[in-house]
């Protein structure tokens, strides 16, 4: 129907004739003139509609936005003083020879507004993609995707497709469970990953893997987290950590390279779980920031005030500083602010102490701790912090983890608040992890990862011994802050993968029925073998600056894993339930 689109016409076509289709961005009456801007995918283009021609300027006159037209006319300079150099087509013009209506358009709820309530947007969300914002988040998308592709199949990976109805799996969060019809009584599961079936792939030969694959998972929600979600799917064969990071990095910046002209470094710099944890109390920490937490524990250890003296004296307890420049400047109703978000994260409070002369001792301190604390602890404080005048230093005091999330989240918080993020892209691999934890109600470990990955040590024997102290063969890329990948090297011998599934508190019975299909594999030949995966929809959400996954993707839900276009979860006819062996059970009303 069309020669051209709106945003390609340009001055090499001036003097041309031209068809192009698309909605009507904006019309304007000049009294006498007519000019629609027309929208498309690729961009706008300004067509006039003069007098002189009436039927088709009278069809014009009933134009309104978001109309969808099929204009045919000829291509020339826009006259002096009216080019929009704003516009790819701001140089030119179409001057209309033929008009064809294509539909007509109802005033639409929002037009083309970027502070439209989002679950307006998300209600209405084919006129929200044409905007010119998401337009664009969707087409960067696919240019990732695209990089991706190109770069894996040249490295000789083979992309494989793995089960959508699969089963349950303890892959740390609730699965998605479908019922069979054939199968009176049982229930697939949506993957949370393909985890088991790429390590399988693994066993058969294939060598390298990938798959760009729709993941489930029945989890709460944030603004980088969606009940379905696509990742990058990797795995590899007869490889360690150094081969699968290597290969990685390479995969990171040649993406960044063909898809945004940015050159990540080489390599990306690696830092210990433990090491990010003390210096910025987070896993996945943002090295564009220069804050980093400084440990006092040790100052505060004899001192009268309990609230500093009990934690560091407890062996899972914490007391760190961070020294915020140009922080004395801050109001009490900002400190009183900064208070309440830490707050969020467990903590019962924020001290802080003002430096208005760092050279003058405790007299040029200002603060309604300073009372509590004797002049060694303030001036090793001062000293250790290399605090300076016009800063401010917060302290943290309680359990470890507490302290952490409290200061790594206002490390951030305070960077973003006073513009102290660095414009540029800081990637870093983190490992050394922690092979399990302990639930702190059960009591019993758990995976930091899944119960798949290796750990440093080849003895199961002295995996059982010392749980807490064996670190895992796991490594996560972390890019600004934000993990947008992570994976490890796999367990490839039986008696660890049965090892592990003990300290885990899987029964023989359970293993059996759950993974008895990988550990019978696992009797028949496996190589080492490791992988990772990429948040897809999160990497591009920081490639395009957005704040929300939402913004990258075409039919997203919202935090509460409600689609507002389909009104999706809905009810199912009885037939439908009868037909899988499902009956509903009426929820109690509270009264009752």
């Amino acid at each position: 129907m069309r020669s051209h689109y709106c945003g390609h016409v340009d001055e090499s076509l001036i003097g041309q004739e031209v068809t192009v289709a698309g909605w009507v961005h904006r019309r304007r009456d000049h009294g006498g003139v007519i000019f629609i801007d027309l929208r498309d995918r690729e961009g706008l283009l300004q067509v006039v509609f003069d007098p002189d021609r009436p039927e088709m300027f009278s069809e014009a006159e009933r134009i309104r936005g978001e109309y969808v037209l099929l204009v045919k006319g000829v291509v020339r300079d826009r006259p002096e003083g009216t080019i929009n150099p704003n516009m790819k087509t701001g140089k030119v013009e179409v001057l209309a020879k033929e008009l064809t209506t294509l539909a007509d358009a109802e005033t639409p709820p929002f037009h083309h507004d970027e502070t439209a309530n989002e679950e307006l947007r998300l209600r209405y969300r084919y006129l929200d993609l044409r905007r010119e914002g998401m337009m664009h988040n969707l087409r960067l998308r696919h240019s990732v995707t695209r990089a991706m592709r190109n770069f894996l199949d040249s490295e000789g990976f083979v992309d494989v497709e793995t089960p959508m109805l699969t089963r349950a799996t303890p892959e740390g969060a609730r699965d998605y469970i479908v019922p069979s019809r054939t199968h009176a009584g049982k229930f697939f599961a949506l993957p949370q990953s393909p985890q088991i079936f790429k390590q399988l792939l693994m066993m058969s030969g294939l060598d390298r893997y990938y798959q760009i694959v729709r993941c489930f998972r029945d989890e709460d929600l944030r603004a980088d987290r969606q009940p379905e979600f696509t990742q990058l799917d990797i795995e590899l064969s007869f490889v360690d950590e150094d081969a699968v990071m290597e290969t990685m990095e390479e995969l990171a910046r040649n993406l960044f390279k063909t898809v945004m002209d940015i050159e990540l470094p080489s390599p990306f710099p690696r830092m210990p779980y433990a090491e990010a944890m003390q210096r910025f109390g987070s896993d996945k920490p943002d090295l564009r920031i220069d804050l980093e937490l400084i440990e006092v524990a040790d100052l505060m250890q004899s001192v009268d005030f309990k609230v500093f003296a009990g934690p560091a004296k407890d062996k899972e307890g914490r007391v760190a500083a961070l020294c915020v420049p140009g922080g004395a400047s801050l109001s009490r109703k900002e400190i009183d602010d900064y208070t309440s978000f830490v707050g969020r994260f467990g903590a019962k409070g924020l001290a802080y102490i003002k430096v208005n002369d760092a050279s003058s001792g405790r007299d040029g301190l200002q603060s309604p701790i300073l009372k509590f604390l004797p002049d060694a602890a303030v001036s090793g404080i001062v000293e250790r912090t290399r605090a300076a005048a016009g800063d401010l230093i917060f302290f943290g005091a309680d359990k470890a983890n507490v302290v952490n999330d409290a200061l790594g989240a206002l490390r951030v918080k305070v960077a973003q608040d006073r513009d102290l993020v660095s414009d540029r892209w800081a990637p870093l691999w983190v490992v050394d992890f922690p092979m399990f934890e302990k639930d702190k109600t059960t009591g019993r470990w758990t995976s930091l990862h899944h119960p798949f990955t290796a750990p440093s040590t080849t003895d199961p024997a002295e995996l059982k011994a010392n749980p807490g102290d064996i670190l895992s063969r796991a490594y996560d890329m972390v890019l600004n802050g934000s993990e947008v990948g992570g994976g490890s090297i796999r367990i490839h011998d039986q008696a660890m993968q049965a090892a592990v599934f003990e300290l885990l508190s899987i029964s023989g019975e359970e293993a059996e029925e759950k993974f008895g299909f990988l550990l019978r594999a696992l009797q028949y030949g496996c190589p080492p073998h490791g992988g990772i995966a990429f948040g897809l929809d999160r990497l591009v959400m920081l490639m395009a600056g957005a704040d929300s996954i939402r913004d990258v993707i075409a039919f997203p839900k919202t935090q509460s894993a409600h689609c507002p276009l389909t009104n999706a979860p809905g009810d199912v006819s009885a037939e439908q339930l009868k037909e899988t062996g499902i009956r509903l059970r009426k929820v109690p009303s509270e009264q009752a």
